[in-house]
């Protein structure tokens, strides 16, 4: 998960709303030299900005890892952390098991508060996850990190409540990356602020009623006493898996493009070696009812990305959807274009909106009146079929490619395997930039 975040933060730096967001925070801010900013040699910025631009930089192209229930746990917090272990002085510098610790604590978090819930199972409608249990999971990592005691826990995780939520209706626009970055920051303030002593109540997790806590966010949220450590406690990652992405797009678009896939074969087969969409009478797609994943004729990247039309036409067309099918070459296509007049979405009652148990179905008709088929329930890299560390190196060696020079990547890679004998994480953060 570390390093997997670390790539896909490593190529988000080289997009238009990470610039955005550096850019934001050069010039609107007084320059604070710490903290380090993925991918920018001689930039630095205070720590707070750092966690923003880097968690910005994670969500930047939706290519960081997913679970369920859903959301993305690893660009809220390892941001947060790294911020923070550049503003801690030299001579007490946290060492790899100490980040490793305080980055499993801020997933824990995240997991536990959304398995309170049942409405968090499902592909979010009102708040966007990460906008909420992310900032909670920042700010209990950083917590960690800081070594706060229990009433300065309570007080970081309170404060960060109050920082948290933000509306599904900015997915699929430049928004969207923000919500990660601002849940890095605000979690990192949040244990900063409680570090100086503010305070927060001390019943924002639990059931009040006639006062809404955590249940603001989810209103079935129904809190539970959890063990401690002493009496048998497991860390949710040593019982689930995480879901790693192939290509840069929504974690839904991964089933309806391996279930294209499968039919771009067939359609290959049947014609001279490639696909022609004058070929096509119509596209059906059986997938999940979720607005904003439905987008027949995205118009940006962003949007694209949230597409389930876009990710199977270009899936139908090219055999695979990769980091090359989101830029402005790829999305003009004419081809790419035809095939969108020809789809048609279905929502069959037995594929619900829930990334544990939805499927993606690619039905194509030919204008000779063959019917092709493809069907995916579990895609790889789902956490039912996950990646071989083969194909997380190779990910993650294209996604630092972009910015790093090859020894660079080389020994991250080396140092994030051995990050649990870490002596000093200033190691580490020498290799970002």
């Amino acid at each position: 998960m570390v390093l997997d975040s670390i790539g896909v933060g490593l190529i988000g730096s080289t997009t238009d709303v990470f610039e955005l967001a550096l850019q934001h925070c050069q010039y609107m801010y007084a320059p604070d030299d710490i903290s380090t900013v993925y991918g920018r040699s001689g930039t630095r910025l205070s720590p707070t900005l750092a966690a923003f631009v880097n968690g910005v930089a994670t969500h930047a192209m939706d290519f960081d890892d997913t679970w369920h229930p859903a959301t993305h746990p690893s660009g809220a917090v390892l941001p947060a952390v790294l911020a923070l272990s550049d503003m801690i002085p030299v001579n007490s510098k946290p060492s790899g098991l100490d980040i490793l610790l305080s980055f499993n604590v801020g997933i824990e978090i995240q997991g536990r508060l959304m398995r309170f819930s049942n409405e968090a199972h499902n592909i979010p409608k009102r708040f966007h996850p990460p906008s909420v249990v992310g900032t909670m999971g920042s700010a209990a990592a950083c917590a960690r990190l800081l070594s706060l005691d229990q009433s300065q826990c309570s007080h970081a995780l309170a404060i960060a409540a109050s920082l948290s939520g933000a509306p599904m209706a900015n997915a699929a626009t430049q928004s969207k990356p923000l919500h990660i970055g601002n849940a890095s920051r605000l979690g990192l303030e949040a244990a900063l602020l409680a570090s100086r002593g503010l305070e927060a109540s001390a019943l924002v997790l639990d059931a009040v009623a006639g006062v809404a806590g955590f249940s603001a966010f989810y209103e079935d949220y129904a809190p539970q006493p959890l063990q401690s450590p002493s009496d048998g406690h497991m860390f949710l990652l040593e019982e689930q898996d995480m879901g790693f992405k192939r290509f840069p797009a929504h974690l839904g678009m991964h089933w309806v493009t391996d279930a294209a896939a499968s039919v771009h074969k067939l359609l290959v087969g049947f014609g001279p070696g490639t696909v022609s969409p004058a070929e096509v009478q119509e596209i059906l797609l059986r997938v999940p009812k979720s607005k904003y994943i439905n987008r027949p004729f995205p118009e940006s990247e962003h949007e694209a990305r949230h597409s389930f039309q876009f990710n199977a036409c270009s899936a139908l067309l090219d055999g695979e959807v990769t980091v090359w099918s989101f830029t402005p070459a790829a999305m003009m296509r004419p081809d790419l274009h035809a095939l969108l007049n020809c789809v048609r979405v279905e929502h069959p009652h037995d594929n619900p909106a829930n990334f544990n148990r939805m499927y993606g179905e690619v039905q194509v008709t030919l204008v000779g009146g063959d019917v092709l088929k493809g069907h995916c329930d579990t895609f790889y890299g789902h956490w039912r079929n996950p990646l071989t560390d083969e194909s997380l190196r190779k990910k993650f060696r294209n996604n630092a490619a972009t910015v790093l020079p090859s020894e660079n990547i080389e020994d991250l890679i080396g140092v994030v395997e051995e990050l649990d004998r870490l002596r000093d994480c200033r190691a580490l953060m020498s290799l970002l930039q």
